[in-house]
């Protein structure tokens, strides 16, 4: 089966970089799955697991926090504000995350950002999720 590069990369350098057979990506309008030498296309990401095919057969996760995919025939580029490797999550800090995302959720003070609460919310789940293998 024919492959593609994929890189990975965020503000704070490269996460990812390596040939697979497959990208899935959850973009804001639904999943998407992309093969080698498919035709262009950028579409913004939400928050959530990219799933990476390898011709092995065997999958790895990359967690990310939203940005941009950027699909050309032989390459695909993801642009992400955050993106983590699954066995680079830090189980226990992502859950001391969620613990604290939930805690100004549940205090009904109008200091609270409840929109930023509730993205932190899903990126600590999107983490936990991604480690754990909940996918």
């Amino acid at each position: 089966m024919k492959t593609v590069t994929v890189n990975i990369v965020t503000p704070d350098g490269p996460v990812y970089d390596s040939e697979v057979t497959m990208v899935i990506a959850k973009t804001t309008s639904g999943e998407i799955g992309v093969l080698a030498g498919h035709i262009p296309m950028v579409a913004p990401l939400a928050i959530g697991a990219v799933k990476l095919k390898k011709e092995d057969g065997s999958t790895e996760f990359v967690a990310v926090s939203g940005g941009f995919v950027e699909v050309r025939p032989e390459k695909i580029s993801i642009l992400a504000p955050s993106a983590e490797a699954a066995s680079d999550i830090d189980l226990a800090r992502a859950k001391e995350a969620l613990t604290r995302a939930e805690g100004r959720l549940q205090k009904k003070q109008d200091d609270i950002d409840f929109q930023r609460a509730e993205l932190a919310l899903k990126r600590a789940l999107n983490r936990i999720n991604v480690r754990e293998g909940n996918i």
